[in-house]
């Protein structure tokens, strides 16, 4: 069974959150079956031809106007054996039932019944009574029977020591399985508590690795559109400032750029005599235009990455007034839209997008807080100093 979402319904205002998946319907003039979408939600009601609830739909399975199977579809065989089965319970009216009440669950934030049975055995490894175990197996038998195979997370085992521990000591698994003894279940709780010691070694090894990843949600991410101003750039600095086609005059590699964009498309040129023209171009855009019409440098891709981080970085320098709009995006991931550049350095909704020119502009707000902070340190000792 798969289930699709996100859906929702709207009741007085407030959005009811909801998943679908397809039922067989029974068409009660033709008498036979046809493919329809069932749809839950949150509160617990479900869509499928009418509104009803876990109780109608009960109804309606039990009366086979709505199947969780293909009704013309050949049966599966049963399995010779039970124990020796690799594969799950066939899908049941029953464990249908079951797997719609634990999407409501999901849908409301819940555990679900898998997350309900770890939690038995949590508290069955903490408290080995047989309450406990009479507790884990209704936890284990709430789960539904086809997706208990899966319970564990464990496609070599599946669920067999699960199975194992809920036996009685003297009785066959699955009637037809080996007979458990004292030792199998301690076996069985001996996996568990490998699995434990597992999982905190792994939680201890990537503490260990990812030890300088943020602790706190960072800032919001915004958009940095490309905007066109054709009665000149307002008085009043704003994040437009970030944005390549600027006009914040550059000192890099010897030559003085109008803006970033000049910079970055006379560089790119073979022939010196086009690098002249780009930088003198009236315009950011008109720098671009006459760039792209140009032959491009040989070695060139490879440098463009280099060559833009440094354009960056003495801009931001040179101009402190800009730094400070570039330093108050704060952590902010910082998405570079717009039609004028390739998807190579602009974000995109088609997930072409690389957005090198957001990732390059974080990189140069880090250099600048780097920066600042070393310089911080350096006034700080030289005032601390003795004096000589």
């Amino acid at each position: 069974m798969t289930w699709r979402g996100p859906t929702y319904r709207t009741v007085g205002g407030e959005r009811i959150e909801g998943v679908w998946c397809h039922v067989w319907q029974l068409n009660q003039s033709s008498g036979r079956y046809f493919l329809d979408d069932l749809i839950v939600f949150a509160d617990g009601a479900i869509r499928c031809e009418e509104w009803t609830d876990l109780r109608g739909l009960e109804t309606m399975l039990a009366a086979g106007r709505i199947a969780a199977t293909d009704p013309a579809a050949v049966q599966r065989p049963d399995e010779p054996s039970k124990w020796a089965s690799r594969l799950g319970e066939p899908l049941t009216p029953e464990g249908f039932l079951l797997e719609v009440a634990d999407k409501v669950e999901e849908l409301n934030g819940r555990p679900m019944a898998g997350q309900r049975c770890w939690d038995a055995i949590r508290r069955f490894q903490q408290d080995r009574s047989e309450s406990r175990r009479i507790s884990l197996r209704d936890a284990y038998l709430a789960v539904p029977p086809h997706l208990r195979i899966y319970v564990l997370g464990d496609m070599d085992r599946q669920d067999r020591p699960l199975r194992i521990l809920l036996t009685d000591v003297g009785t066959a698994v699955d009637g037809d399985g080996p007979v458990v003894t004292a030792d199998m279940h301690r076996e069985a709780l001996d996996y568990f508590d490998r699995g434990d010691q597992g999982v905190a070694r792994e939680q201890e090894r990537r503490a260990v690795q990812y030890a300088d990843d943020p602790v706190e949600a960072g800032q919001a991410a915004f958009m940095l559109h490309e905007t066109v101003h054709p009665r000149g750039w307002p008085e009043v600095l704003g994040r437009f400032v970030l944005r390549n086609e600027f006009p914040a005059p550059v000192d890099f590699a010897g030559e003085t750029y109008p803006s970033v964009l000049h910079g970055y498309w006379a560089l790119s040129v073979a022939d010196a005599s086009e690098h002249d023209r780009i930088r003198d171009a009236p315009s950011g855009k008109e720098a671009h235009d006459r760039g792209g019409r140009a032959k491009r440098r040989a070695d060139w891709p490879g440098m463009r990455l280099a060559v833009m981080e440094g354009l960056l970085e003495a801009k931001f320098t040179q101009h402190p007034d800009l730094a400070e709009i570039l330093l108050a995006t704060g952590d902010s991931v910082i998405s570079y839209t717009g039609l004028s550049d390739s998807p190579f350095w602009r974000d995109a909704h088609d997930h072409r997008g690389r957005n090198w020119m957001g990732r390059l502009l974080e990189l140069t707000r880090s250099k600048l807080v780097t920066r600042q902070r070393l310089v911080g340190r350096q006034t700080l000792a030289a005032e601390q100093a003795p004096p000589s």
